[in-house]
């Protein structure tokens, strides 16, 4: 049996991944007892991939898993097809069954880039759908629905959004009954004790919670369970990180390149490095905050590297991060490739922009010139009328906007 790291709690209250809890004394006590414990964190698979947004849940359990706990991860199988109306205006799209098998497996291979699956301590997945198949429905709101009180569900803040405006509907509040049962069913079957999960989800979890406080009172029992919370990893425009506006950072290597990936980590706002780090790596946090107050582009390149390198491996880490060295110098030697047939050329400035998909349109490329954004060959450009020529082009000439988005133009 390995032995259970009783530090597990310090760390979690240094790195900032410990943002709320039922009982946090408890829990400390808990964690420093060098006891194992079970926990869980639940995702509803309602696509089938993840990116850097959707894992910090993962990045915690990991560290649990790393001390020695055991960890759970529940796949909604069944909530999954109602949906969680959390920050939600409208109703979420209704998955088939079919739908949320086929994501379960997709996301089952992702898990194993933060968890281990085998081993003395590995991570286990469990479905919901296996006991709320076999439920009766008047049996489960004669046993769990005569619990929650309807008043007190809708002045929680999940519900919020989907009240405002006006379309609540009784199927997504069955929602929260059913996450709360999720809870208090694997105590009973596995002895899990904790969930953990992003803060928008303290309403869920809380609901878990107190349902089993009303169950030791119906039944005569005396089981606590503890309920804790993450920061959400959120841009300064108050949106939940995971993307840019190049899209998705996605985990999966056969939704986005090496090099697409530490681009991505790189664009992260400066607002979001810190946390970042703490989730990603295991840099002690001493060293990260000197590293960010002594030169936040450095950091970036840090956190890029070990983001990509955790995620992918070393070796998609050094040749992403080659890839990234080279753009900066003249030559773009790995830069994304864009070719142009000779029969175009020579091609007006704008038109080339666009065709290389670095701005959205003809008129958002003049707009970018005009703001000194784009430079051709290590040159800023100031004018918008002119032509591009093959000599000027040559053997490859790199274009970039401003200085995190580069292709090389070569003619085919």
């Amino acid at each position: 049996m390995k032995k259970i790291d009783t530090n597990l709690y310090n760390t979690l209250k240094e790195r900032g991944l410990l943002y709320q809890c039922t009982n946090e004394e408890k829990l400390k006590e808990i964690l420093q007892k060098g006891v194992p414990i079970t926990l869980y964190e639940g995702t509803d698979p309602t696509a089938d991939s993840l990116h850097i947004g959707h894992c910090v849940p993962y990045c915690i359990l990991r560290r649990f898993q790393k001390a020695g706990h055991k960890v759970l991860l529940l796949m909604g199988g069944a909530t999954a097809c109602i949906g969680d109306p959390s920050g939600k205006q409208e109703m979420r799209k209704m998955l088939s069954k079919e739908d949320v098998d086929k994501n379960i497996e997709k996301i089952k291979n992702t898990l194993k880039v933060f968890l281990d699956f085998d081993g003395e301590n590995p991570a286990q997945i469990v479905n919901n759908a296996d006991w709320f198949d076999k439920y009766n429905y008047v049996d489960f709101m004669r046993e769990i629905g005569v619990h929650f009180n309807v008043n007190k569900m809708l002045s929680n803040e999940i519900y919020a959004n989907r009240i405002e405006e006006g379309g609540l509907t009784f199927f997504e509040m069955g929602y929260m009954l059913m996450q709360a049962y999720d809870f208090v069913y694997l105590n009973q079957k596995y002895g899990c004790v904790l969930q953990y999960g992003g803060q928008d989800q303290w309403g869920n979890i809380t609901a878990g919670t107190e349902l089993q406080r009303k169950l030791n009172f119906a039944n005569g029992t005396n089981i606590e369970l503890i309920g804790a919370t993450n920061p959400l990893l959120m841009t300064p425009e108050g949106k939940k990180m995971g993307k840019t506006e190049k899209g998705a950072i996605w985990i999966d290597k056969d939704k986005i390149s090496a090099y697409d990936f530490y681009q991505g980590v790189y664009q992260t706002p400066d607002s979001c490095v810190e946390m970042m780090f703490a989730l990603f790596t295991d840099l002690p946090m001493a060293e990260v905050r000197k590293m960010i107050s002594e030169d936040i582009v450095n950091a970036k390149k840090v956190l890029s590297f070990e983001m990509t390198k955790f995620v992918r491996g070393e070796a998609d880490a050094i040749e992403a991060q080659k890839m990234s060295e080279n753009l900066f110098r003249d030559g773009g030697d790995d830069a994304p490739v864009v070719e142009i047939e000779k029969s175009e050329l020579p091609i007006n400035i704008c038109d080339l922009i666009f065709k290389c998909n670095l701005a959205p349109s003809k008129s958002e490329a003049r707009r970018l010139i005009q703001g000194g954004a784009i430079t051709f060959k290590g040159e800023k450009l100031a004018r918008f009328d002119i032509q591009i020529s093959a000599e000027e082009i040559g053997d490859g000439a790199l274009l970039k906007k401003g200085k995190k988005s580069f292709v090389k133009v070569v003619i085919k």
